[in-house]
């Protein structure tokens, strides 16, 4: 008798192809481009500015976290010493615009790389105990140091004209620049992550000894990780510095440090548009609760253990999982 063998029934819950998650992914990023085309027209554009400044920031935070799986408690040392440098380099050098964000992006990624070398020798909670200690240990010296203004830090840095010729007083010539630079930044990391390269972080994110044992070498997949991340991060902190037309202690400070976190979690970690999410909701909420003062934080944390308790996967995360596609 012919024996038949039974073919494989698709499961209904397995994981979409990869086309289906491009596709999903490409939508949404039409979206966000073309709501952040028409936002100016309907908001303030600097409070716009701000958060695609900090969305940025997020993205950059989670591409470390989120993929390589690595816990940064540090992370405001790269936005802050990029804002400082970039806000210098306008206003005590004369820089133009573009070659002060260069100027701070290098600084966060040449920090990046004397930090990353010394916190990837530990793991875990070790790790994240490195990276904060060498945050606070900047954060003084940024209070000690001539050059930043100390408390005061470094105010009315002047926008300028970008390549010398577009005035970036005006708002909707600033508004472009920093939409250019968050789309670039976005896509960069959107790139890293869906490369061989991003597949071998998430690996080590999943398993590092087996990693190991298939002959990469973890260390310097997660070095680079790092380097990127911070460099991304200085980036961020560099246009803030010139949109808000200051830099601040605030910038360097450990809870920056913590409010990066916040917005990853509560936007989605390990989640490409998540951290964007995080942190439109919790600026719009610091912007709207402003009158109250210090209970922002209380309220902050509130939402934050919700968020924890009722979205574990964050907003995106949640959206993501119940639609069973990766976003």
């Amino acid at each position: 008798m012919e024996q038949r063998v039974a073919e494989p029934v698709e499961s209904p819950i397995a994981a979409p192809p990869s086309a289906a998650r491009s596709n999903a992914a490409t939508i949404l990023f039409v979206i966000m481009v073309a709501g952040l085309v028409v936002a100016p027209f309907v908001t303030y554009p600097l409070f716009l500015m701000q958060v695609m400044c900090f969305a940025l920031f997020a993205c950059a935070f989670n591409l470390l976290i989120g993929y390589v799986g690595l816990l940064s408690f540090g992370h405001a040392l790269y936005f802050g010493w990029g804002s400082y440098l970039s806000a210098y380099a306008a206003k005590a050098w004369g820089l133009t615009p573009e070659l002060a964000i260069l100027a701070g992006t290098a600084t966060a990624a040449l920090l990046g790389l004397l930090a990353g070398s010394l916190a990837i020798r530990r793991q875990g909670i070790y790790f994240a105990m490195i990276t904060l200690a060498l945050a606070q240990m900047m954060f003084f010296f940024a209070l000690q140091a001539k050059f930043t203004g100390g408390e005061d830090g470094i105010q009315a840095v002047p926008r300028g004209h970008l390549f010398g010729l577009i005035d970036l007083k005006n708002e909707m010539a600033m508004y472009v620049v920093v939409l250019v630079i968050f789309l670039a930044g976005f896509l960069s990391i959107y790139r890293i992550v869906h490369s061989p390269f991003g597949e071998v972080l998430k690996a080590i994110r999943e398993n590092e000894q087996r990693a190991i044992s298939l002959g990469y070498k973890t260390d310097r997949y997660k070095l680079v990780a790092f380097v990127l991340s911070a460099t991304l991060a200085g980036a961020a902190g560099a246009t803030k510095a010139i949109v808000l037309q200051l830099a601040s202690l605030t910038d360097v400070n450990w809870p920056m440090s913590g409010e990066v976190v916040l917005m990853t979690l509560v936007g989605g970690l390990g989640t490409i548009f998540g951290p964007i999410v995080g942190s439109f909701v919790i600026l719009v909420m610091q912007y709207k609760l402003a009158a109250l003062g210090e209970w922002v934080l209380v309220i902050q944390g509130v939402i934050f253990v919700a968020c924890v308790l009722l979205f574990r996967r964050g907003v995106i995360g949640e959206l993501a999982h119940k639609l069973r596609i990766r976003l």
